[in-house]
Formats: C-alpha cells, structure tokens, sequence
C-alpha cells in the first residue's frame, strides 16, 4: 500500500480529485456554519428567485459587500420576474448568528438562486451534501463488510457452504438493481421519519452492492486457502474465523479498496434516483437527489436554470470518485 503512493500522488488529476471531494466533505461538515439560511428557512415571496449579485465595486471604487433588494413582478405570460431595486442595500454581514455571512431581513441572499419555495439553493445544497456523500461511505462499508465475510466464509470452507452462500448471491445479482431498489424501498412504510427513512435508504442500497463483492472475495479466498501460510495456521489449531480475518481477507484490500471507490457513485446516484422520484429522503430534509425534484418540467428549467445545480455536484462526485479508483487500480497493479 505505501509503494502505491506515490504513483498515486504522480496522477495530477486523481490529487484533483481527491482535492474536490476534501471540499465537498469540508462543506458538508461546517453546512451550519458556511450556510447562510437553515435548510428549511423560506420565504414565498422569492420563489425561483435569481442568483443574487453581491456588489463590490460601485461607481469605480470598491465598497464593503452588500446585495440590492427585489422587486417582484408578473409579466404579461404571468411568468415571476425579478427587477432590482437599487433604492434597497442590505450589508453583508460576516460572523452573524453562527453563521459565516448573511443580510439582514427583509433582504435575502441567493448566491445560486432560490427554489420553489424560496428557500436558498446554496444552502440547501450544503446540507444535502451531508445526506448524498454520507449514504455512500455508510451504504459502502455496511455492503463490503456483507461481501467480504460471506465471500471470505464461501472461499475458505468450500463445498456445501459454497453452494449455498452463492445461490443466495446468485439471487440478489439475477434481479435489476433499480427494481431490486424499487421493491426494497415499497416494503418500507410511508410514516417512516426522515432518520428512519435515511437508514433504510442505507440498508437498501447495501442489499444491492454487496452479492457482485461477495463472488470476486470466494474466488480469492479459495486460492488463498491453500496457501501454506493457511495450512500451517490450520495445523496449528487456528480458529477458523481468525484464520479467515487475519490471514485470508488482509490479502484482498488492494482489490476491495478499488472495488470500494469505484462502488461509491452508484449509492449516490442509486439515493439521487430514489430522491427524486419521491421515494428516497422527503422534503424539507434535502438531498441532492430530492433537490432535483425541481428541475422534473422543462418549464421550470427554461425561466429557472439555476435549479439545475444539485445535479452538476452529483456529476463532479461521481467523477471524483471514479478517477480516484481508477488511479488506485493502476498504482496497486504497478507497471
């Protein structure tokens, strides 16, 4: 793993990457600090309103930060139109109420627009960060756990233990993840809170991703079963299950950290999917997959673009984290 290093760090894009995904995390971290709003403070009146530009420099000379007021009306399509009230300054102000910035009320910041309720995409944003980019490192770990002992486990004994454990696996790969999903999330009740709905999300996600693991894991471990490390362990009077965990699954990290990173996007867009289309985590807790809920009609897409975002941070993650598992893969394998 330390040989691995540096060809690692050589690949400019993966420590990119790796960079990128530091600060999406950072930001899903300090989300009550970096927002400006609570992800559930509206306001009505903004509804889809416009990035808000935040004036530094004003009649050739630079001022303190501050936003201009909005005046809202109706076009003659009845479409929301947002003009700039120039008569309206509102300060920015830093370090206020435990939050890093913000205006004082009756004003408001969107730094990248407002949804439908007129609450504050950016801020949303954030805190969704914490439901997508968490699902996946919990919906992984709880899956790679389940496919590295049942597959260490089918490896190592063998026979009727094998049949059976790969039938099982055999069972959950023979039936399309997205429907396997879909059935898994009906079984769920609809009174569920968002935490409850949260963990089975996690749980649903894991019964799909861990059979394919489980198979590759049997397969290594039945060769590495007749290694003479193993069969002196054995003749030793080694417990099996110590056997197993020190001596078999250690030598299947370098595949599983690859098979982890290259995993991770499909939980995210797998909670992105559920989210969207009403089944996943519930509004107001957001997520970037229910943050999309918006962008469904092609109207709200035309005269607010801006709702479009959420999905531009899906896109950067999962990339991220396939550019950091293909660069691990070739930094293992070597030259």
């Amino acid at each position: 793993m330390a040989n691995a290093t540096k060809p690692f760090l050589h690949n400019r894009w993966a420590v990119v990457c790796a960079c990128v995904l530091g600060l999406l995390y950072a930001g899903a971290l300090f989300a009550n600090v970096l927002a400006p709003y609570g992800y559930g403070d509206e306001d009505r009146n903004y509804s889809f309103c416009p990035p808000t530009p935040v004036v530094v420099r004003e009649n050739g000379h630079f001022v303190l930060p501050f936003v201009y007021g909005h005046v809202l009306r109706f076009d003659e399509y009845r479409h929301r139109v947002y003009d700039i009230d120039s008569a309206q300054k509102y300060p920015v102000r830093f370090f206020r109420k435990d939050r890093l910035f913000g205006v004082d009320a009756p004003g408001r910041v969107y730094l990248w627009g407002a949804d439908s309720r007129g609450r504050d995409l950016f801020s949303r944003i954030l805190y969704g960060a914490r439901i997508s980019l968490s699902i996946g490192l919990v919906g992984v770990a709880i899956a790679f756990t389940l496919g590295l002992m049942v597959g260490g486990i089918a490896g190592y004994y063998g026979g009727w233990v094998d049949g059976v454990l790969m039938r099982v696996c055999e069972v959950f790969m023979m039936v399309p993840g997205f429907y396997l999903m879909l059935a898994l999330r009906a079984a769920v009740p609809d009174n569920f809170n968002s935490v409850q709905i949260y963990c089975s999300v996690v749980v649903i996600l894991s019964f799909i991703g861990w059979a394919s693991l489980a198979r590759v894991i049997r397969g290594m471990a039945l060769s590495l079963s007749q290694r003479d490390y193993v069969l002196a362990a054995k003749t030793m009077g080694v417990p099996d299950g110590m056997i197993i965990l020190r001596h078999i699954l250690p030598h299947t990290v370098s595949y599983s950290l690859v098979a982890l990173m290259l995993s991770i996007p499909a939980y995210i867009l797998g909670e992105a999917g559920l989210s969207l289309l009403g089944l996943g985590i519930q509004d107001p807790v957001p997520s970037w997959g229910n943050l999309l809920s918006d962008a469904m009609g092609i109207v709200q897409i035309t005269f607010a673009p801006w709702i479009l975002i959420p999905g531009l941070f899906i896109f950067a993650a999962v990339i991220c984290f396939n550019v950091i598992g293909d660069a691990l893969r070739d930094a293992l394998e070597g030259p």
